[in-house]
């Protein structure tokens, strides 16, 4: 009896069957998690940082602000017609023209006028603005031939002349070239120069009668045959003349 009862203390304990796969569970769980974990850093602090970490985070540059556009109307007036001999002026304006209503007007009667709208930086605060204009016209003698330099104020107009005056009969064309100058009131900045505009200028010289090279050269011509003609006129009139005093000269002669 005694010896039965030891047999079956001894005997294995049956574990439940839910019991068991709720340990296989936990135990799938536990391995998993400890291939998952990361090695501890033995290194510290001797880890190389990566070019990343070592660049300071980027700041957008500020965007330059644009110059206010400041409206001006280019005027131009010059004589279309001009007689040889006599001299004339070509007038080259700059005026501040904010409404846009300004109509370019003739000083002298007779004469051409264009206008052109332009802009112009406007940078009064940090710069000295000036305006160069020259004029390139071959075959006409012109005053100035060089460049004329003008200061450009804020709200206040600029006015360039030159005195044309031609020798010949003809047509003549030509340029006037307009330039814009930027200098810098502080010392860490450089000149600017802008080219602002091209203008093109056409005089016709012409004879005293008012015509020109082809009409002038037709004329002369006539003028040259007419004048040949009354030569020629002149010089029969001489021959018969002569050839009468002689016969009254020559006594007759008798038989």
């Amino acid at each position: 009896m005694v010896s039965s009862v030891i047999a079956s203390d001894l005997l294995p304990m049956r574990i439940p069957s839910q019991m068991l796969l709720i340990l296989l569970m936990a135990a799938a769980l536990l391995i998993s998690g400890c291939s998952g974990a990361q090695p501890p850093d033995t290194q510290g602090s001797q880890r190389t940082p990566t070019a990343g970490s070592l660049l300071p985070p980027v700041t957008p540059a500020p965007t330059a602000m644009p110059a206010i556009q400041e409206p001006r109307l280019l005027s131009l007036e010059w004589p279309a017609r001009l007689r040889v001999g006599d001299s004339d002026t070509i007038r080259l304006t700059l005026e501040v023209d904010e409404s846009g209503s300004i109509t370019p007007t003739a000083l002298i009667e007779g004469h051409e006028t264009r206008g052109e709208r332009v802009f112009i930086p406007n940078l009064y605060d940090t710069h000295t603005v000036m305006v160069e204009a020259r004029l390139d016209i071959a075959g006409l003698t012109y005053t100035p031939t060089s460049e004329v330099i003008e200061s450009l104020l804020p709200g206040q107009s600029v006015k360039f002349f030159w005195s044309v005056k031609p020798q010949d009969v003809g047509r003549y064309r030509g340029t006037i070239w307009l330039h814009l100058h930027y200098l810098p009131k502080t010392l860490d900045a450089q000149e600017v120069r802008l080219a602002l505009s091209a203008q093109l200028v056409e005089i016709e010289a012409v004879n005293f009668l008012g015509l020109g090279g082809g009409a002038a050269r037709i004329t002369g011509w006539l003028g040259t045959a007419l004048g040949s003609i009354l030569s020629l006129d002149k010089l029969f009139d001489l021959a018969v003349g002569l050839f009468k005093r002689q016969r009254r000269k020559t006594p007759p002669q008798t038989g």
